[in-house]
């Protein structure tokens, strides 16, 4: 009997992790979160323990769905999970996440995970703090349905901001 890669259910069946032809076996409700749109749910809170998995394959599934997840605490889970570079290109490489392209103030394509640089103060409502220019942003999100914001932390808050007032760290 096959056991779900993430949350341990039985009947598990192996998933197809694309572009490759790995595999990663998971119960129906883990499939239909890594082929569709998956809304928060304390059943995701297993993939608190999958992004941590020895196996490859698991690490990457998790990360496809933690990136689909559009709660905090799965973008928190994101932003101390650590892939190997190669793992993560296999992770980000999803032909159906490339629907919108987002572009720094010169024009360059950004992608997750990248550095920017702010390149003017801004003040950040709700915080109670101006982001000075400058300022390194590590590890950026971004937003899926905008490609004129991105998501980051700065001073240990994450934020939203406007492409236009970035530039990609060469």
């Amino acid at each position: 009997m096959d056991l779900c890669s993430f949350c341990s259910a039985e009947n598990a069946a192996p998933s197809a992790l694309a572009p490759r032809s790995d595999t990663v076996n998971l119960c129906a409700i883990c499939t239909a979160g890594l082929e569709g749109k998956p809304e928060d749910d304390p059943h995701w809170r297993c993939l608190n323990d999958a992004i941590w998995s020895p196996e490859q394959t698991t690490q990457v599934a998790a990360y496809r769905v933690l990136a689909k997840l559009e709660a905090s605490w799965a973008r928190d889970l994101l932003d101390i999970s650590y892939l190997e570079p190669d793992l993560l290109e296999w992770a980000q490489s999803v032909e159906d996440t490339v629907s919108v392209v987002h572009k720094d103030s010169n024009g360059a394509v950004l992608a997750a995970g990248d550095t920017v640089v702010l390149i003017k103060d801004l003040p950040v409502k709700g915080a109670g703090f101006t982001a000075k220019r400058g300022t390194a942003v590590r590890n950026i999100s971004l937003v899926a349905d905008n490609s004129e914001h991105i998501e980051g932390r700065v001073e240990g808050q994450r934020i939203v901001i406007l492409t236009k007032f970035i530039k990609k760290n060469a």
